[in-house]
């Protein structure tokens, strides 16, 4: 099932998910984009979110405002919906509208294919990005191995280029597939060091030792922060 995690709160682009992308709410236009791989819910603390969601034929539950990531709301989500401990939760962000369906069905197929693996405790995607993309803190940048498990994450550019001509830079897209089980082991892990000094939650697995598969994509989306960003990304 895809789960979308919706928080109305937004320092830098308040009512971020409701901003009108070609007509429909920002949510709406991402739910709308992934709805053909699988089931879609919405998980947000917001009651206009929630209807919103509804009058489009979204399905859409409340969950805690307490919640300081994404993947502890849709813990709770998966939780309220009933899914199983095998299933198979895909956490697409409410403000990735333009997000390929190819995308997340690749993600899809990498947790099928390694999900079962207990050191597996996450699935994401990456994309190549130049060296001046990487230079950007908002485009988080991940390093991998020979197996395409990730080594770590950051906003710096990693690696770094010392003797300069690297084109090898990986730009993680924030979608990130879990086996329920192992989405549950997640939440309850504590947050690591690593994890508060970059803002990064995926380095909490990282952190306590678990791995964290990775598949390259082809995308052209990227997740929209400030109004900025969504003008940017109207234009293209």
């Amino acid at each position: 099932m895809i789960i979308i995690p919706a928080r109305l709160g937004s320092t830098r682009f308040p009512k971020k998910v409701l901003a009108d992308i070609d007509g429909v709410p920002m949510v709406v236009a991402t739910a709308k984009a992934v709805d053909s791989i699988d089931r879609v819910a919405v998980a947000t603390d917001s009651e206009e979110v929630l209807q919103i969601c509804l009058d489009h034929g979204i399905k859409a539950v409340m969950t805690s405002k307490e919640h300081t990531s994404g993947t502890d709301r849709i813990n709770e989500a998966a939780t309220r919906l009933g899914l199983d401990k095998s299933e198979i939760v895909i956490n697409v962000q409410a403000d990735e509208p333009f997000i390929e369906p190819e995308v997340v069905n690749d993600l899809k197929s990498l947790v099928e294919r390694v999900g079962k693996d207990e050191n597996v405790m996450i699935c994401s995607a990456y994309k190549a990005i130049s060296a001046k993309e990487a230079t950007d803190p908002n485009l988080v940048k991940v390093v991998t191995d020979e197996s395409e498990y990730a080594l770590y994450f950051s906003r710096s550019p990693v690696p770094y280029d010392r003797e300069g001509g690297f084109e090898g830079y990986k730009g993680h897209i924030g979608i990130y597939g879990f086996r329920r089980s192992m989405l549950e082991r997640f939440c309850s892990l504590p947050v690591s060091i690593l994890e508060q000094t970059e803002k990064l939650e995926q380095l909490r697995a990282l952190s306590h030792g678990f791995k964290i598969a990775m598949c390259r994509v082809e995308s052209r989306s990227f997740g929209i922060d400030t109004p900025q960003d969504l003008k940017k990304a109207l234009e293209r």
